[in-house]
């Protein structure tokens, strides 16, 4: 009622004043956002944007279930939370996961080393792969190690097993069975995704069809023995950390879950089996409200899928899990990473994730202690008992700006997803590069836009701290040493079997996959594990031996510090060599208003690469500000003035630096018209740094030219 007194202005009358107040300047470029998947964020948004998006009706608990899969949302069952643990060998891991399982982890998250989710043993496997991002598994003996003390039927387990699912779900269901428990309560996710392991790695020791039918297997196996169990993992990670946008992300997960539907319905798995057995996992970016509109959208367009191969409403539910961008994460200042992790993870709850992991702060650097775990840990705690983010459903719902950018992203991943369809379905899209291609599309732009700082990481491009005290890393000596233990106990442990018993129940295993009789494959996987069978030997098993395997372009980790790093890695080096960073020296001329900006902004450019800013005193005559730049030592000098003073002192200065040291950089704050440029530059200026240059690339420049990191 207060507002019964005043009229109601349109759209156009706002957009107008708004126009006016801008001063002349483009209301487009001022206002409104383009993003990486190609949408315009506009400044406001009204009802009428959503008016006419169909899913507005939708309720939480309803299907196209994009306001979640529960009436209640979290208030009915609170999201999981299954941080991963680091670990590389079984034992560390158990050690980590039980003390954190006491203090508020609720999901057993196993993520495998590269050898491991590979179908590698560790005693086989390249050095590089071995304990690499996560925990290497080869026997039943190392499963007991990590699952001991944790009770299966009260904690659910999640293992990304990349192309080793049916051997990793053998193991465990050995496991199970040899320690008196049932397989019956078992909870979670042991999921099998070839095609991800594919995109990551680029490689397969077999071929898709093998994979399949393993996953048919383990899934069929499941059905009847471990009802409340998922046996299928759609990975959009590789995607995301190669660098794309939520498009991609969404297209390429959809298009491979597409492709595990139609591969489990020809091996005879209903549509209503099939779909309830897989959950997507997302990893959520920094931009808060595209990730929570990403996953809805992927919640409403699986519906759909599902919905068109037959799937009945249960069906129609996706399942996903989330975690915290891996990309993101920086070596430099990294407790920033406690920021990021906090409201990537805020986003993946008010998105709707059903488990989620929060990246620890030192993700980027080295395995998790127990402080950056329990910080992640804790992150997710207090979102759940003090910001009260399980009170409500959905309450990203019936927001303008979220409901419209959920749509309009759902359409553009639509497009794309189709266009993969067009191209075969996601394998074949894999080996033609169209995914590789798309990826790295967006890659090489959000690297062009961190390079000149458009894209902004604070600590590592902006506001750079050279003094900030290094975080602790494994040495080589330790890696080798872990690597070595890992080696030899799986030798010790492939010495203790029975190699006469074990050959005869490998003969039955391979005589099972060869019959294609699903409940005998897993049975005699199972018996086969049990009798010393190590994960290298069932993944094997299932494969042809004269088939060399499946290869693709791979999808790199493209970390989007990585070239700051780099630079910032070089002066280490150099300073480990000299005693000291690359030296930067700012030359103020004029009074304090007239530098202090520039002299601020040149000092944050430098460091961004490692070079040490330093401030002299301000000058107004030129020849004692080029005495003490000369005097200072420094490789790099940096003019830094007022746009009106440049005229009269850039060239002098310039002039006299380079007659007395022609081997040192000059530059120029400032970004002068070309002509004018042109007089600096045949005074001796060598460049220009300022708002939007290429700060990474000329730093890199610099550095090869002095010799920084050799």
């Amino acid at each position: 009622m207060m507002f019964r007194d005043f009229s109601k202005p349109t759209y156009e009358e706002w957009k107008a004043r708004a126009e006016k107040l801008l001063n002349g300047a483009s209301f487009e470029q001022k206002l409104v956002t383009q993003t990486y998947e190609g949408i315009a964020i506009q400044p406001l948004y009204r009802g009428e944007d959503t008016q006419s998006l169909p899913h507005m009706e939708s309720v939480p608990g309803a299907a196209p279930y994009v306001r979640g899969t529960d009436e209640l949302g979290y208030a009915s069952k609170p999201w999981a939370i299954a941080q991963e643990v680091g670990a590389a060998s079984p034992e560390a891991f158990n050690q980590a996961v039980r003390y954190d399982l006491e203090r508020g982890q609720t999901m057993v998250n196993v993520p495998l080393d590269r050898a491991s989710s590979a179908g590698v043993d560790a005693d086989q496997a390249e050095a590089d792969q071995l304990g690499q991002g996560g925990v290497s598994l080869s026997t039943l003996a190392d499963v007991e190690q990590l699952l001991a003390g944790i009770d299966l039927g009260q904690t659910p387990i999640m293992v990304q097993a990349g192309n080793a699912g049916l051997a990793v779900l053998a193991m465990v269901a050995a496991h199970l069975q040899k320690s008196g428990q049932g397989t019956a309560q078992l909870r979670g996710v042991v999921g099998a995704d070839p095609l991800g392991e594919l995109a990551r790695a680029g490689a397969l020791s077999g071929t898709l069809a093998e994979a399949y039918d393993a996953m048919a297997d383990a899934t069929r196996w499941a059905i009847a023995h471990a009802p409340a169990l998922q046996t299928v993992l759609v990975q959009a990670n590789p995607y995301h950390d190669g660098g794309a946008s939520a498009v991609e992300e969404l297209a390429f997960a959809l298009a491979t879950g597409v492709a595990y539907l139609r591969e489990l319905d020809a091996r005879g798995i209903e549509i209503d089996d099939a779909a309830p057995r897989m959950r997507f996992s997302f990893s959520l970016g920094s931009h808060f409200f595209t990730e929570i509109a990403k996953l809805r959208a992927a919640r409403m367009l699986w519906a759909k899928i599902v919905e068109a191969f037959g799937g009945n409403e249960q069906a129609q539910k996706l399942s996903i899990h989330a975690r915290t961008s891996a990309r993101t994460k920086t070596v430099h200042d990294p407790y920033v990473n406690m920021l990021r992790g906090t409201t990537e993870a805020f986003a993946g709850v008010v998105g709707g994730a059903d488990s989620l992991h929060v990246s620890p702060f030192d993700e980027a650097i080295r395995p998790a202690d127990e402080f950056s775990r329990r910080i992640a840990r804790n992150t997710q705690l207090i979102l759940q008992n003090e910001a009260h983010l399980t009170k409500v459903a959905d309450p990203a719902g019936g927001s303008w700006y979220i409901e419209a950018l959920t749509d309009e992203l759902a359409q553009k991943a639509w497009a794309l997803f189709q266009e993969v369809e067009a191209a075969g379905g996601m394998a074949l899209a894999l080996q033609a590069g169209l995914p590789q291609e798309k990826v790295a599309a967006i890659a090489a732009k959000r690297a062009a836009n961190m390079s000149k700082r458009k894209d902004k990481m604070v600590g590592t491009n902006v506001y750079p701290n050279l003094h900030e005290a290094a975080v602790p890393v494994l040495t080589d000596e330790e890696l080798a040493a872990i690597r070595e233990e890992r080696r030899s106990a799986v030798q010790k442990q492939r010495a203790a079997a029975d190699r006469s018993v074990l050959a005869a129940k490998l003969a039955s295993y391979r005589s099972a996959v060869a019959s294609r009789n699903a409940e005998n494959v897993m049975e005699a996987a199972i018996d086969a594990v049990s009798h010393g069978a190590t994960l290298g030997e069932i993944v094997r098993g299932g494969a042809v031996p004269s088939h060399t395997g499946t290869t693709v372009q791979p999808i790199p980790l493209r970390r989007d510090a990585a070239a700051f790093e780099a630079l910032r890695a070089n002066a280490e080096r150099y300073k480990q060599k000299h005693g000291s960073y690359p030296q930067a020296y700012i030359a103020k001329l004029g009074t304090v208003s007239q530098y202090k900006a520039r002299a601020d902004f040149s000092t944050g450019f430098v460091e961004a690469g490692g070079f040490q800013g330093i401030q002299g005193p301000g000058f107004t005559e030129v020849e004692a500000a080029a005495e003490a730049a000369l005097a200072s030592d420094a490789s790099l000098v940096v003019i830094c003035s007022h746009d009106e003073l440049y005229p009269e002192l850039a060239p002098a200065f310039a002039s006299l630096i380079k007659a007395k040291n022609p081997q040192l950089t000059v530059w120029l704050a400032g970004r002068p018209a070309p002509e004018q440029a042109a007089v600096y530059k045949a005074a001796g200026v060598d460049d220009f740094i300022y708002m939007g240059a290429d700060c990474a690339g000329l730093l890199a420049r610099l550095s090869r030219q002095k010799g920084i990191g050799l």
